[in-house]
């Protein structure tokens, strides 16, 4: 009846029924928060994508990609990009693209509609975020399961991500057809321009390609690339970006479409490159499928103004015309970066890197690791003496016996050591390590990053066991950097085409291996080397700043290897197949080294080697190693490991009293004034 009250049963149910409804609601809540902030806290998985990895210069720039056909994937920041380029792409795939949240909901039942209207999938309502979580993680299949997990990444994707970077990645991943994939390559490809400078009708048309990037292609079907501009430049009028008379215009444009075969594939630092692609297989868990299908950015050491240095130095150092081989490879002595890489003389003909080979005898270049550990022993100085002359040596309990000579059977009788590195005297070499020991010397070398084995028997003061030039330029980078071992270093970080790291390089303090007053007092014999009568003088005007180093020669091989305080350069001459050098390709490494050094530092001032604290400066005589007396007729300022400078003074000329001992302060000031102006003579006079 009208007006009669609910039964209690009746009002009970509505209760329970809202109670209910309640609750679910409450556990839809609580559970779509538990769903956020799982996809929030769960990370995207690595990017699985068609395009190429790349590999970039210390600089951010692109030196290659790890393909066999060229195609490249410049990438470029969004403020990088013309403003109308992203309101064609906007305008024409995603018009809503900054108010959804990576679903366009009204697009999406739309869509639904019209295909249910003509029974077949006529339209689609994917966003921009949509059609990246695609192409960065996932097949093209249709199937449930890739539609779920395509919605999983958008969502996680417009968690992690701003919508410009969203953006950003979008155009830098899509694909533009005859194999640019990002908008700064398509841009270059077609109209030779970086992507800021495109025009409105260059926008259009280029935005209009990803939809079908064979259909659409200029180069394929130019009427369906200009109809398919036509509705690009409708759509951003239609949104407002542009008016009805600048779409008119921009349509009737005439582009000036760069020839499809006049895409270049320039060969940059392939040696380098192939080193890289070994380090990041091999050590780095990166697969060789990853490497040409995951898009990957790995940025590296190399120094772009150094390795065309390189480049340069080796082409106009070597004969084109011949079989003889090289390498060249520098090295940071700072922080273990290298630089440049230059692994033979045509990559095109020849692709093995001669700077990671490990057959090649250093021959004399190897003396100074030997010096050093005589050095940093204390049982031996720069003044200490040998006698150069014919010796036959005796070894392993006097079983066995060893007998070298010196180049040219020149002997120079009494030397001291300043005198033997410069003129890289052989007997005084193997008197050397008789004195201090070859299992000293080989452990130094493995210290210092020799990694071949070497044998430790009398040979080896003369550089018998072979050794790779990255070998050689690391340890001479121990001396550059005051004694401090730095490993070497190439790849400094690798992040996937959604820019997700992957592996950043650890950052190392290096090891101190040897004193720094050991390696200066080395460092002041071998500027010796590039000085009237050192074996690397007939460079030494092609180099207008201090330079320490040492040149080796054996039957099949010929070395320079030097450095500066910023870089430590090994370079390595001879035949692939043991085939004997000619006294005039034995002379190719210095100039080489020469012309590189200059180049790759031209813009950077000329430093002195920086004097440690425990070195201590003395005149002495050069011919008896003594201080020098009042009556000494030659003197000469050497350099001391603090508590191995001589004591005694010169007592084999006349001049009445003894020279006053210099005072260690004022001697180092000297030494340093007296290296500046050597230096500047060798800058600007000779």
């Amino acid at each position: 009846m009208p007006g009669q009250k609910k039964s209690p049963k009746r009002k009970r149910r509505f209760v329970r029924l809202a109670t209910f409804l309640f609750v679910l609601l409450g556990i839809s809540i609580i559970a779509g928060g538990i769903l956020l902030a799982y996809l929030f806290i769960t990370p995207l998985p690595v990017a699985e994508t068609s395009r190429y990895s790349r590999l970039l210069d210390s600089q951010g720039d692109l030196i290659a990609t790890f393909s066999s056909t060229g195609h490249t994937s410049e990438q470029v920041n969004l403020a990088d990009i013309s403003p109308l380029l992203i309101q064609a792409t906007l305008a024409v795939e995603d018009r809503k693209f900054y108010d959804h949240p990576g679903f366009d909901m009204k697009g999406m039942a739309r869509a639904v509609l019209v295909n249910l209207q003509h029974m077949d999938r006529k339209q689609g309502a994917s966003t921009l975020t949509q059609q990246l979580a695609r192409n960065l993680y996932l097949s093209h299949e249709k199937t449930w399961t890739r539609k779920l997990k395509e919605a999983k990444f958008t969502a996680q994707l417009e968690m992690k991500y701003t919508k410009d970077q969203i953006l950003e990645m979008y155009l830098n991943e899509i694909y533009y057809g005859h194999g640019a994939y990002g908008i700064e390559s398509a841009s270059l490809l077609y109209f030779g321009k970086s992507a800021k400078n495109l025009t409105l009708a260059e926008s259009a048309m280029l935005a209009g390609i990803p939809k079908g990037p064979t259909y659409y292609s200029p180069y394929n079907h130019m009427d369906n690339a200009v109809k398919r501009q036509q509705i690009v430049l409708n759509a951003m009028a239609e949104t407002g970006f542009i008016t009805e008379a600048e779409a008119d215009k921009a349509a009737s444009a005439k582009l000036a479409l760069l020839p499809q075969d006049r895409q270049e594939n320039k060969v940059i630092a392939s040696y380098f490159r192939d080193y890289v692609r070994g380090l990041v297989t091999k050590q780095l868990n990166i697969t060789d499928q990853q490497l040409e299908q995951g898009g990957l950015n790995i940025y590296t050491t190399l120094d772009p103004r150094a390795q065309k240095a390189a480049e340069e130095a080796v082409s106009e150092g070597m004969d084109s015309k011949s079989e003889l081989e090289t390498a060249l490879v520098s090295i940071d002595p700072r922080n273990g970066h290298i630089k440049a890489m230059v692994g033979g003389k045509n990559y095109r003909e020849n692709q093995y890197n001669h700077a990671l080979a490990k057959t090649r005898q250093p021959g004399s270049s190897f003396k100074p690791i030997m010096y050093l550990t005589a050095i940093a022993s204390k049982e031996m100085t720069s003044t200490s003496v040998f006698n150069s002359q014919p010796t036959l040596f005796h070894y392993d309990n006097n079983r066995k016996t060893y007998q070298p000579s010196n180049f040219g059977d020149k002997y120079l009788g009494e030397i001291p050591m300043r005198e033997a590195i410069a003129a890289s005297d052989n007997i005084y070499a193997v008197n050397t390590i008789m004195k201090i020991g070859p299992d000293k010397v080989a452990n130094m070398a493995k210290k210092m990053g020799i990694t071949s084995p070497l044998e430790p028997v009398p040979s080896l003061a003369l550089g018998t066991s072979p050794v790779s030039p990255l070998e050689m330029a690391s340890a001479y980078a121990v001396m550059a950097n005051s004694g401090k071992r730095v490993s070497p270093v190439a790849v400094l970080s690798i992040t996937d085409a959604a820019g997700r790291s992957l592996y950043t390089a650890p950052e190392e303090e290096g090891e101190q291996v040897v004193e720094p007053s050991a390696a200066y007092v080395m460092t002041r014999m071998m500027e010796g080397v590039f000085e009237t009568g050192g074996t690397g003088n007939r460079v030494s005007t092609l180099m207008k700043r201090p330079v320490a180093g040492k040149t080796g020669t054996t039957d099949t091989d010929a070395w320079l290897v030097g450095y500066t305080p910023e870089l430590s350069t090994a370079v390595w001459v001879g035949y692939d197949k043991g085939r004997e050098i000619s006294k005039v390709d034995g002379r190719r490494a210095a100039p080489i080294f020469a012309q590189y050094t200059e180049k790759a530092l031209e813009n950077v001032p000329p430093k002195i080697f920086p004097i440690p604290d425990e070195v201590v400066s003395a005149y002495v005589d050069p011919k008896t190693g003594k201080l020098a007396g009042a009556g000494c007729p030659d003197k000469m300022l050497e350099v001391f490991v603090k508590g191995t400078e001589p004591t005694e003074y010169c007592d084999e000329h006349e001049g009445g009293e003894p020279a006053k001992k210099a005072n260690p302060a004022d001697a180092a000031e000297k030494q340093e004034e007296r290296s500046w102006w050597k230096d500047f003579k060798r800058w600007w006079v000779e």
